[in-house]
C-alpha cells in the first residue's frame, strides 16, 4: 500500500530516510514530499549568547532546525574553537540541555552536548517536566525556537514563574516545489492509502492542495498525524484524524498506519 509523508528530509543526512524505510519493513510504500522551507536569522545574536552560558540557566530545544541554527554558529572558527578546545561546551554541560523528543536530542548529543526531557514528545510535555525542574530563583533558560512556534512551553514557563529568554533563529514558509512535487505524485501513483502530516506548519500550507488533488476520494484517504499538535491542527482544519503517534518515532508512526490500514 501506498503512504505519503509530507516533512522534510534532513540536510546532509546520508541513505534513506528512517520513515521511508521503517515503512518498506511493514510492507508500505513510502514516498516523502518536503512541503516545508526553512531560512535562518539571527545567528550573530545566538552567537553572542552561546559564548555566555554564565547568563542562563540551560537551553530548550523543541525542533531539529533550532539545533542547526546553533550548528552554523557552530562553522565560525571563534565560537568552533572555543566550544570544541576550551570550556564553553563544558560550561553548557553544567547547565540543563531540554530537549522534545528522540530526534532533537540525537542532534543535541552530536554537538557534545546532553539532554534532559527527550521522552517528553512534544513541546506541552517538556514544559511540564521543565516546570518539574526548575524554579523562580534559576537563571534565565534560554529558548531556540522558530517564527511559527506555538505559546504552549513559553506560557506554561511564565504562569510557574520559570524565567525564560526566547530567540527567534529560523522562519518557516512552504516550500518552493511542494505543490508540483503533489501534483506529480497524484497523477502518477494516485490516491494513498495514507498520508502524514508532520507538523501544524504543513496542515496550513498544504491542505487545500490535498483536498483540490484527492477530490471526493479524500474520505478513502487515513490521515495521520506524527503528533498531538499537528493532530489538533489537523482537526482544527476539519480532517478526520485515523491515527496519531504515540512518539514521534519512525517505528511509532509505521505501526501506529498499519494499525487502521
Amino acid at each position: 500500500m501506498k503512504v505519503l509523508l509530507l516533512k522534510d528530509p534532513r540536510e546532509g543526512e546520508l541513505g534513506a530516510d528512517p520513515y521511508v524505510q521503517e515503512f518498506a519493513s511493514h510492507g508500505l510504500q513510502a514516498t516523502l514530499v518536503p512541503v516545508l522551507s526553512f531560512e535562518f536569522i539571527s545567528l550573530q545574536d545566538l552567537s553572542r549568547k552561546l559564548e555566555r552560558p554564565e547568563a542562563y540557566g540551560g537551553l530548550i530545544f523543541t525542533s531539529p532546525r533550532a539545533v542547526d541554527a546553533v550548528k552554523l554558529c557552530l562553522g565560525e572558527k571563534v565560537i568552533r574553537e572555543a566550544w570544541y578546545n576550551h570550556s564553553l561546551r563544558e560550561q553548557w554541560n553544567e547547565k540543563s540541555i531540554y530537549v522534545a523528543g528522540r530526534s532533537t536530542a540525537n542532534l543535541v548529543k552530536e554537538i557534545g552536548l546532553s539532554t534532559l526531557g527527550e521522552e517528553s514528545g512534544n513541546a506541552e510535555n517538556l514544559a511540564a517536566y521543565i516546570c518539574s525542574k526548575e524554579s523562580s530563583n534559576s537563571l534565565p533558560l534560554l529558548f531556540l525556537c522558530g517564527t511559527l512556534k506555538r505559546e504552549t512551553l513559553p506560557r506554561c514557563l511564565n504562569e510557574n514563574n520559570v524565567p525564560l529568554e526566547s530567540i527567534t533563529v529560523y522562519q518557516t514558509s512552504p516550500h518552493p516545489s511542494f505543490q508540483q512535487a503533489l501534483n506529480d505524485y497524484f497523477s502518477e501513483q494516485g490516491i494513498p492509502a495514507s498520508i502524514t502530516f508532520f507538523s501544524p506548519s504543513g496542515v496550513r500550507f498544504c491542505l487545500k492542495t490535498i483536498k483540490k488533488l484527492a477530490g471526493d476520494s479524500i474520505n478513502q484517504i487515513k490521515f495521520a498525524a506524527i503528533g498531538s499538535t499537528t493532530a489538533e491542527a489537523m482537526a482544527s482544519a476539519g480532517l478526520t484524524v485515523n491515527c496519531t503517534a504515540e512518539k514521534p518515532t519512525p517505528q511509532d508512526l509505521a505501526a501506529c498506519i498499519r494499525r487502521v490500514l
